[in-house]
């Protein structure tokens, strides 16, 4: 690794100093004009982490600018109908929160920058095994892993629909107005739209906002329902009931009282559970969300790049960083995608923002974060949210095709173009298969054959995984909370394969995943012939398959749809991975809960009768289904699964099983060896061998 100068904070700010403003001495074409630092104080009451010692935290706001002629802005939707100041500019803000090595000079010199999902910072949580909101305290850095390696940590906001509180971080973006003349420059006349709104409830309520996520809601223009329509339907491949106007309302039930709000949806006979409730109504005022991918452009390239204020006071990163990478979860791993897709992994300088990304349980999808009247909670799912284009053509990393629509292109064509690519590691579990079309990041649409991957770009799928590894799951017929597999020694093994592929040239693990050639990646019917017959448990009768949704001839090229909702084509073809006879996933990265087993996972739970539409998938959780102990509860139980002492006669037997395991995953560089001596430490304390028989 290089060395680099670098400046002691202590030379950089003065703790006595609240409220400090770094008004950009940047070129003129950057983006971060002024940092405002409204709390600076150590974490973790100055607990020194190893190598990298003491940490402090910066929290505060940015200032941003940007130009909406410039080349780098052309993919923002509505960005030439917002508000500009006397520079031809158009300024927003966002807040930002920074975790650092009190002496930049015992970092590692990487940011890695967390994505926050809907306001919350996940980052240290998939790492670290323990984060929230609000890190403070030693607790709350968990294990230490991303301070022990010197990382710089840093958020910011990006989409602008999140309401305020719990330590969220939120934006503050402009509103488009329509344009007075042929000038472009935009007048006050508002802009209104069509909005399409699901909600789906799991127990009876009577009036629900009109989408969920601490969201900031489009309001309807109006309190009466005219020009609005309510409809309902046990499913999508059911015909929809229209609700009479009569029977629903703009507004909450609070107190066994109707109180009018134009964000909420009321109706008088209550919401059933399962059903899919569906709101068309007019609001106003779009906000420019594609802003949200300038905001964390020019972040990462402010910190990265920037030396100084106008004042002449230091970047508090300054000469510190050599590489910066990117990490997301789930909404935010298909922010990363959909990030890289629109190009903006350049600056306006046409340097490279992110030299790394982890874009972690995104499935197949990027999202609807630059689009006019965005929602962009929003994704689909078996059940929920279909008629969303989250999940959108094109999905591979290299050159294809789709023979129904005509459409042809890829997921990197547009980061081509602009200058180097990052190094990409898409990360899935088994739910992503299920529920969000994992599979089309690495097949054709028509689920016939295996799809080339870009050599910038690898896949690696952690078999029998849940898409959170946290949590209890709800709505699900199976529940077994507590034996959630644990797929996080995976991402931190694999980050350290990231930063020595970017850094050194060394080839990270090979991709892993299901494929259609091998056998490894089937379709349904294959999957329900395979699993097991566990007593008391169904497998599936269907999966997420995207629908090819058309919003209207300007949406792709203006962010404008014209189909509200949109027109609907046939699905595309999505597969799960093969799973052996214990009904645990053949391909993949197979953590020791999988190699060594003590039970079936599986990326599927479906929903109880308790919540409606019975038997749909369950959107986010994974099942869990134990080993008969002993071979008397194997027959008793009728379970073709061989117990856990025909499979491991002793402790012994089953801790050797478990070290070679995770050793072999240690020489792959799958695992770290600290994670592989705590997983022999977990083995050890297993309690199936107590009193055996």
């Amino acid at each position: 690794m290089a060395t680099v100068k670098r400046l002691p904070l202590a030379a950089v700010l003065s703790p006595l100093v609240l409220g400090l403003v770094f008004a950009g001495s940047l070129p003129l074409a950057a983006e971060v004009v002024r940092v405002q630092v409204d709390r600076r104080e150590p974490f973790a009451a100055g607990h020194a982490f190893e190598r990298s010692g003491p940490y402090e935290r910066l929290s505060g706001r940015l200032y941003l600018e940007v130009d909406p002629e410039a080349t780098a802005n052309k993919r923002i939707a509505d960005l030439k109908l917002a508000p500009r100041n006397e520079r031809g500019r158009v300024e927003f803000w966002t807040d930002f929160d920074l975790l650092m090595p009190a002496d930049p000079k015992r970092g590692n010199g990487r940011l890695i920058f967390g994505v926050n999902n809907r306001g919350n910072k996940l980052l240290l949580g998939a790492f670290n095994n323990r984060g929230g909101n609000d890190p403070k305290t030693l607790a709350d850095a968990g294990n230490g892993f991303l301070m022990r390696q010197g990382y710089a940590i840093l958020w910011c906001g990006w989409n602008g629909d999140v309401l305020s509180g719990g330590n969220r971080l939120v934006m503050g973006l402009p509103v488009a107005r329509q344009n007075a003349d042929e000038t472009g420059i935009p007048a006050s006349g508002a802009i209104t739209g069509r909005i399409y709104a699901e909600i789906i409830v799991d127990n009876k309520t009577f009036s629900q906002p009109f989408y969920w996520g601490n969201s900031n809601v489009y309001p309807s223009v109006a309190l009466d329902n005219v020009g609005a329509t309510l409809t309902v339907r046990p499913s999508r491949s059911q015909p929809a009931s229209e609700i009479g106007r009569d029977q629903w309302a703009f507004g909450r039930w609070e107190n066994s009282k109707l109180v009018p709000d134009p964000t909420h949806l009321y109706v008088k006979d209550g919401f059933r559970p399962g059903w899919i409730y569906e709101l068309l109504y007019t609001a106003k005022d779009p906000r420019v969300t594609g802003l949200g991918f300038a905001a964390v452009r020019d972040c990462v390239s402010f910190f990265r790049y920037a030396a100084k204020d106008a004042q002449g006071q230091a970047n508090p990163l300054a000469g510190a960083l050599e590489r910066a990478y990117v990490f997301g979860i789930s909404q935010s791993g298909r922010f990363i995608h959909h990030f890289i897709y629109e190009g903006f992994n350049g600056d306006e300088q046409d340097r490279i923002v992110f030299d790394g990304a982890m874009p972690h349980v995104g499935g197949g999808g990027k999202g609807a974060f630059n689009f006019r009247f965005a929602q962009t909670t929003r994704y689909g799912s078996q059940l929920e949210e279909n008629l969303y284009p989250t999940d959108v053509f094109p999905f591979t990393s290299v050159p294809q095709r789709d023979p129904v629509t005509g459409q042809e292109g890829d997921i990197l064509a547009a980061a081509r173009a602009r200058g180097p690519l990052p190094k990409i590691f898409f990360t899935q579990t088994s739910a992503e298969y299920w529920s969000r079309a994992a599979s089309l990041l690495h097949t054709d649409v028509e689920g016939k054959q295996d799809a080339g991957v870009d050599a910038n770009v690898r896949i690696y799928f952690i078999s029998g995984a849940q898409h959170v590894v946290s949590g209890s799951p709800e709505r699900g017929m199976y529940r077994y909370p507590r034996n959630i597999l644990d797929h996080r020694p995976a991402l931190r093994a694999l980050l350290v394969a990231l930063d020595r592929w970017v850094s050194e040239a060394e080839e990270p693990p090979p991709s892993a995943y299901p494929k259609i050639a091998d056998g490894t990646l089937v379709d349904l019917e294959a999957y329900r012939q395979q699993f097991p017959r566990i007593p008391g448990v169904e497998p599936p009768q269907g999966m997420y398959r995207p629908l090819r949704l058309d919003p209207g001839p300007r949406y792709w090229s203006e962010g404008i749809a014209d189909h509200v909702p949109p027109k609907v084509g046939p699905p595309y073809v999505t597969l799960v991975p093969a799973v052996d006879q214990d009904g645990n996933a053949l391909a993949g990265i197979r953590l020791p809960d999988i190699a060594v087993p003590l039970a079936t996972y599986t990326g599927w739970n479906v929903r109880s009768a308790k919540y409606g539409a019975e038997r749909m998938l369950s959107r986010y959780i994974g099942g869990y289904f134990p080993f008969p102990k002993t071979p008397g509860d194997r027959r008793q139980a009728d379970d073709p699964r061989r117990s856990v002492l025909e499979r491991y006669p002793t402790r012994q037997v089953y801790l050797d099983a478990v070290s070679q395991s995770a050793e072999s995953l240690r020489r792959r560089r799958l695992l770290l060896e600290e994670d592989a001596a705590a997983i022999r430490e977990k083995a050890a304390r297993a309690e199936f061998w107590e009193n055996a028989p």
